[in-house]
């Protein structure tokens, strides 16, 4: 098995495996990664475009969301070069079929400067390739898992633009996790997402309801990093596609309601060797590791210690790339009411923290990792994925040490509160410190993407500050 993509399930080895699998199909349907854009091709165009790639309108890396262009013109699409195309390359170990549209054959692309051929510095996908490519040179296998909350309403795209996306009604009433009476209101929907995912090629770990109205969470099952971002980029997808077929309409918005708990992309991370091993854990003695810098920490190997100290040591510094949005800074209010982060804090087995250390006693040392509670559900998960992993292999190149105390510490001793480093509270503030010469974000990942990444954020925020919102017309209209 490619230990950095791993292949979906009958997915062709060559051109010629490809001609047999497609044998039947009249059309492909070929997408992009972030907010999932994509084509149907013929067949004869996608087995002429199998082997060299096809041309694709770079304007995927010149627009937002909403298909504005940029406020600052960026590198890779511009009127300078005319918008021209870049080099889309079919990756044939992404192959599915969508089980919900005539079992359409599916794949997944990366792009390439068609000039350099080189992996496009501001294709995501790409990022994470290059990222487990970097594990893969120290000897490590970057694995990961991706947990999805997500508010559902019984709602279409035209019945929210009708009410202004206000007023809207909550698949179910109430504030009711892990229900299963809750499952049987909109029984088959809620089954649906699970076994359409299957045969989507996404193995689903657990799914059930969460606190909130119409609150679900989706945990997907472990597995290789690129395949995992594959998973969760495809699965919201899936459910947005299941949904219209039920007359839902599910959304993965960080923080819909500012009086309820907003909605997480909790990330799960932990490296292997070529043996299969997992590096973090500690496995001499059941007594945990005698040198280990705090009792939280004594069921980690050195080399686990090191990574967790690269991504504490960062993490102020990538934020954007955790949190993308302006609104999913709002979900970020800590407290365990809304159990959100929003300080660069660690500890075993607590969910009030930043990166959660699940190791033992709590699982077997095979299932030793981080859990990084930091990210929303609207965040890009090769992003995420490619931020973790290059700060904690920094952590380990360097021998970084951990200078962060738990936060049993703190809560144990009131008084120094005051050490702990908060995240920032905004987007404009986290991408300024992205973006300042000499951050970590420009160590680990490069000038040219940081920059780019960093002007689709400041274009975000430049809509919102030109924004006047409902808060400031029903505050100041009548009494200013």
């Amino acid at each position: 098995m490619d230990q950095i993509s791993a292949a979906t399930e009958g997915a062709p080895k060559s051109v010629e495996d490809l001609r047999v699998i497609l044998q039947g199909d009249t059309k492909v349907k070929v997408a992009v990664d972030g907010i999932l854009r994509g084509k149907y091709m013929s067949k004869d165009k996608f087995l002429s475009a199998a082997s060299g790639g096809f041309g694709f309108c770079s304007v995927v890396f010149g627009w937002d969301m909403h298909d504005t262009v940029y406020s600052r013109e960026l590198s890779i699409s511009n009127r300078q070069n005319g918008y021209r195309d870049v080099l889309a390359k079919i990756d044939l170990s992404t192959y599915r079929r969508i089980p919900w549209d005539n079992n359409t054959p599916f794949f997944l692309v990366s792009f390439f400067d068609p000039i350099t051929l080189e992996p496009l510095h501001a294709d995501p996908r790409s990022l994470l390739r290059t990222t487990c490519e970097l594990a893969a040179a120290q000897g490590f296998s970057c694995m990961a898992g991706v947990e999805y909350e997500y508010f559902n309403f019984k709602e279409t795209p035209e019945s929210v633009a009708e009410k202004r996306f206000t007023h809207l009604s909550p698949l179910t009433p109430g504030m009711h996790g892990y229900s299963l009476l809750r499952t049987q209101l909109n029984q088959d929907y809620f089954n649906e997402l699970f076994d359409e995912s299957l045969k989507f090629q996404i193995d689903v770990e657990g799914h059930h309801t969460e606190t909130g109205p119409g609150v679900l969470e989706t945990a997907l099952a472990y597995t290789y990093a690129l395949r995992m971002a594959d998973n969760a980029i495809l699965y919201k997808f899936l459910a947005k596609s299941i949904g219209m077929k039920h007359q839902v309409l599910p959304s993965f918005m960080a923080k819909p309601w500012g009086d309820l708990p907003g909605c997480s992309g909790h990330t799960h991370v932990s490296l292997r060797d070529p043996s299969g091993k997992n590096i973090f854990a500690y496995t001499e003695g059941p007594d945990g590791r005698a040198d280990a810098a705090f009792e939280d920490t004594k069921f980690l190997s050195f080399i686990g210690e090191q990574f967790l100290a690269g991504v504490l040591d960062g993490l102020p510094e990538v934020m954007p790339m955790f949190v993308p949005t302006i609104n999913g800074y709002k979900r970020l209010v800590g407290g365990e009411s809304f159990w959100a982060p929003n300080a660069v804090t660690y500890g075993y087995d607590s969910r009030a923290v930043s990166i959660r250390i699940i190791s033992p006693p709590s699982v077997p040392p095979s299932a030793t990792r981080f859990e990084v509670r930091v990210p929303g559900a609207d965040m890009n998960p090769y992003l995420v994925l490619s931020a973790i992993f290059r700060l904690g292999l920094r952590g380990i190149t360097q021998r970084l040490k951990l200078t962060t105390l738990p936060i049993s510490t703190y809560l144990n001793d009131p008084s120094r509160k005051g050490e702990v480093v908060m995240l920032p509270t905004s987007l404009e503030d986290a991408t300024t410190k992205m973006m300042r010469p000499g951050s970590v974000a420009r160590e680990v990942f490069g000038d040219q993407f940081i920059d780019h990444f960093g002007g689709t954020r400041e274009h975000e925020v430049k809509l919102w500050n030109a924004a006047v919102t409902n808060w400031e017309v029903e505050r100041y209209l009548e009494l200013a």
